[in-house]
């Protein structure tokens, strides 16, 4: 029996070390998946045509796996438990168009920004609203928690929780807000498919909102990970994928400053 015993304890030694070595490596959820979530319903960042997901970060997000050499895996979700289920590690990273603030950096752990977004106030044509400082004490419909949301309340407007865009449109339609802060590509490309819209957009000065950094958001455990995704998306911005992306989806380059 006690010859036994050093067999023993260097069995149990190596399955340690290989069990540590194991978690060492462990930089996803699942072994040699990047597992992406994100709304779907944001055109043209992500949505469905024909019930198929696709959009500027579903196909970014696509390239971005491959060239780190994960296979990805699109889980879908409303913005309400979006962040959520990164907390709850449902999903390795987020593409979903959010943008990189001082909040969200003391509790999570951005990659290299893919895109500048631009904010206006999306507004009836005729309606009261002329210019940026007409929204003060007015109803705005806004995702809570958003930047759009923050930005509705620097300009003095009293946000109202809206779940995706096409809902913020009805809203202003039906006057139940005079306007939204959002992104001025997401309108562009939902007016396109709306075109006898009575809605149009105000540009909001840069040194009032400045474009937003947008990129993919991780927990903050996870630095291998990140550097991985970094170095990705700065290839795809040098070898010209990302405009390419941005010109197929916008029609325009918002991947630069």
């Amino acid at each position: 029996m006690k010859k036994k015993w050093p067999l023993i304890l260097m069995a149990g030694l190596a399955a340690f070390v290989l069990a540590a070595c194991g978690q060492k490596k462990a930089e996803t959820k699942t072994p040699h998946v990047l597992t992406i979530g994100l709304e779907g319903t944001y055109a043209p960042y992500s949505y469905r045509q024909n019930g198929k997901l696709t959009g500027f970060e579903v196909d970014l997000a696509k390239e971005t796996a491959k060239r780190m050499d994960l296979k990805p895996k699109f889980v879908t979700t409303g913005w309400d438990s979006l962040i959520a289920g990164l907390n709850s590690n449902n999903y390795d990273v987020v593409f979903n168009n959010l943008a990189e603030n001082s909040e969200r950096q003391k509790k999570f752990r951005f990659a290299t920004p893919y895109v500048y977004s631009k904010s206006v106030i999306i507004t009836k044509k005729n309606g009261a609203i002329k210019a940026p400082q007409d929204l003060k004490g007015k109803k705005v419909a806004e995702g809570t928690g958003t930047d759009n949301w923050n930005n509705a309340k620097k300009l003095g407007a009293n946000p109202i929780s809206s779940p995706e865009f096409q809902t913020s449109m009805d809203m202003i339609n039906q006057g139940r807000v005079v306007g939204a802060v959002n992104s001025r590509e997401a309108f562009e490309y939902w007016k396109k498919s709306h075109s006898n819209t009575d809605l149009t957009y105000i540009e909001i000065p840069e040194n009032v909102t400045k474009p937003s950094a947008i990129a993919p958001m991780m927990n903050k455990k996870n630095a291998k990970l990140q550097a991985k995704m970094d170095k990705a998306i700065q290839s795809e911005r040098k070898d010209g994928t990302l405009k390419r992306l941005s010109l197929k989806y916008f029609g325009t380059n918002i991947t630069e400053k």
